[in-house]
């Protein structure tokens, strides 16, 4: 079950985190994987990773806020089966300390760099007679998180563009998600406590996790072991949903 044989993905922010654990586990699940990264070099080894287990990946330079550059990424690696929307950028701040350049690089990447990925990938996935794609939201789509104003923006357009996609697409057989995920541990946790708590990341860290009920935060193995699913052939029947992954977070944190 949950494999992915002769199915060709591609995954923005393949190079790190979530987007990095998902491209190692298609690979793993027979996916042929197009690493897609703004970072070349992280690209490179996220591929390196998943050929050297036996896989099949190759790195896809590219800058998701780009729409020709996209179009171009996408149209070279040829039809594509699925494409995870996994690149974004976050940003600390409530409306009146969000800078009007900040709230446009966070829009790019994470809302423009999300439609243009669709607007690349779609008539592929027409043109091969289906698709899967699968979007990363966030507990921020749909609760209000302190200080978090321009994300919060992104992740609700990500569910909004979601459904909206589902919708207009599902008779061209193409199923379209998203998943909202609470606190994951990846390096950009830990470059963020570095850089804002020197001398207290450990004792940070433990109280970002213990804001999720279940107590901690999750794993990018985790995260990406419910996009494999959502993207296998297992959940045909699933379309236009939102997938909360937060240990609790929406429904208990009260």
């Amino acid at each position: 079950m949950f494999q992915l044989k002769n199915k060709k993905a591609i995954v923005t922010g393949g190079g790190s985190g979530i987007g990095k654990a998902v491209c190692l586990l298609f690979g793993k699940s027979g996916a042929q994987v197009f690493v897609a990264d703004l970072n070349k070099d992280a690209a490179a080894q996220t591929a390196q990773e998943i050929i050297n287990a036996g896989g099949n990946a190759t790195a896809m330079p590219v800058n998701v806020a780009d729409q020709a550059e996209v179009v171009k990424a996408f149209a070279d690696a040829g039809s594509i089966d699925i494409l995870v929307n996994s690149a974004g950028v976050s940003h600390i701040g409530k409306v009146e300390t969000t800078t009007a350049e900040d709230f446009e690089k966070v829009f790019n990447v994470n809302v423009k760099g999300v439609y243009n990925s669709l607007f690349a990938a779609i008539p592929l996935m027409k043109e091969k007679g289906g698709g899967v794609i699968l979007n990363l939201a966030s507990i921020a789509s749909s609760v209000g998180i302190p200080d978090r104003f321009a994300y919060s923006m992104s992740k609700g357009a990500v569910l909004a563009m979601t459904l909206s996609t589902a919708k207009d697409y599902i008779k061209d057989n193409i199923r379209c998600n998203c998943i909202s995920p609470a606190r994951v541990h990846t390096p950009f946790v830990d470059g963020f406590l570095a850089k804002n708590y020197p001398g207290k990341e450990a004792e940070m860290y433990e109280k970002l996790s213990q804001t999720q009920p279940i107590g901690r935060m999750a794993k990018p193995d985790e995260i990406a072991a419910l996009i494999l699913y959502l993207c296998s052939d297992e959940a045909s029947f699933i379309t236009g949903c939102d997938y909360p992954i937060d240990g609790g977070f929406i429904k208990l944190n009260n």
